[in-house]
């Protein structure tokens, strides 16, 4: 029942939060074709979520250990019931961006929320697969965000379907408050001053430093593509129709989902017989980047398996993050995942419009952007990848973290 209580209402919130920060890629040629917006315009747009989360996420870290997930989690989605509301009668990009923004601070905590309460409630060698059983419902969020938010288009427009979603993240706001437990003495009683001490002290983890660049450069770059990039690819690039590209980003999302449920299992099993832990995140990423190549070089013949590879492949730097929560005291839980999640959402939020900024450099086509345009930018987003996998294999070698 503890499992119930504590994972469900967490997961839902984190389906629904899902589905709002992948939603662009399917509803992009509506917000373009309404607001007028341009490419780069439309890469900011989407990535302010993800400005608004790395903001939230180190003052985060520090509520999570002070007032517990369930109280900090409600409140916040509140916040993002407002922002869909927001988001969903704008009659300007401006006032697009403001709801937008509202809505990545409403869902800052629906992860780390969960990986905070997770800590408190359950066992050590159980995170890596609790964390990516949560992912997985993540993923099932970024499924329904494809075809059948294509479907639902149909009958409502983008409009409707932001104030449906909003009713549900109240809901889901009641939800955790009343069903979710507290744990006795899971709270931290020190003071702020020495709360922002332990960030520093993360911050300060040569540790941290090791893992950091690369899970960073290859989740941001994940998030990025996944959430918004990847459907302009495909229509421009692989030259797919608005429902093949919604079906191909169904496939990403399902191979996303499983990649979640696979990796998490098979870090648990690996680790019983003895396997470092960090094996498997950081062979994950190795493929990783390594499909990005193909994806670089345009070969559209493949699109469909490339993409569920991109996304079964880059579900695996979320494993790093139960890794490095194992590896400081508990009560720095919070701090840790927040710490990193602060990083990877600057990233991803630097990648997303860097990606804009760079395609907006070629002149519009007459169906979307230039194809050679995605090259550019996907190149220079995998040159940063492999150099931050050099890092982790030449500098970060000394440094070793627990088993």
């Amino acid at each position: 029942m503890i499992y119930v209580r504590v994972f469900l209402p967490f997961a839902l919130a984190y389906f629904l939060s899902y589905i709002f920060r992948t939603v662009n890629a399917v509803i992009a040629p509506d917000l373009v074709r309404d607001l007028h917006l341009d490419a780069a315009t439309l890469g900011f747009l989407t990535s302010a979520y993800f400005l608004a989360f790395s903001f939230t996420q180190l003052p985060l870290g520090i509520l999570l250990d002070r007032f517990g997930a369930r109280r900090v989690e409600s409140l916040l989605l509140v916040l993002g019931t407002v922002g869909a509301v927001v988001f969903a009668l704008a009659e300007s990009w401006t006032v697009l961006i403001i709801g937008r923004t509202m809505l990545g601070l409403g869902m800052s905590a629906c992860l780390m929320a969960a990986f905070k309460a997770f800590v408190v409630w359950f066992p050590g060698d159980r995170l890596a697969f609790l964390n990516g059983l949560q992912m997985a419902v993540g993923g099932a969020g970024a499924v329904a965000a494809t075809l059948p938010i294509a479907w639902a288009l149909t009958v409502v427009d983008w409009r409707d379907l932001f104030l449906i979603m909003a009713g549900f993240c109240a809901f889901f706001a009641v939800l955790i408050y009343l069903v979710v437990p507290e744990r006795e003495g899971s709270l931290s009683t020190v003071s702020f001053r020495e709360q922002a001490r332990g960030v520093g002290q993360v911050f300060s983890s040569v540790l941290f430093w090791r893992v950091a660049p690369f899970t960073v450069t290859t989740h941001a770059t994940f998030l990025a593509l996944q959430s918004l990039w990847s459907g302009p690819w495909l229509r421009d690039v692989a030259g797919l129709g608005r429902e093949s590209v919604a079906t191909a980003l169904l496939v990403l999302g399902i191979a996303m989902v499983a990649g979640f449920l696979f990796w998490g299992a098979v870090q648990v099993r690996l680790e019983r017989r003895g396997v470092h832990p960090l094996v498997v995140p950081v062979g994950g990423m190795a493929l990783f980047v390594i499909v990005q190549f193909a994806l670089v070089f345009e070969w559209t013949g493949f699109a469909l398996i490339l993409w569920s590879l991109f996304g079964f492949l880059g579900s695996t730097g979320i494993l790093v993050y139960a890794l490095l929560s194992r590896s400081f005291p508990q009560e720095l839980a919070g701090r840790v995942n927040t710490a990193m999640n602060l990083l990877v959402f600057i990233g991803a939020f630097v990648v997303q419009w860097g990606i804009g900024e760079i395609i907006y450099l070629w002149p519009e086509t007459a169906t979307g952007y230039e194809p050679v345009a995605y090259q550019a930018a996907f190149g220079v987003m995998l040159a940063i990848q492999i150099l931050a996998f050099v890092w982790f294999l030449a500098v970060g070698r000394r440094i070793k973290i627990a088993a």
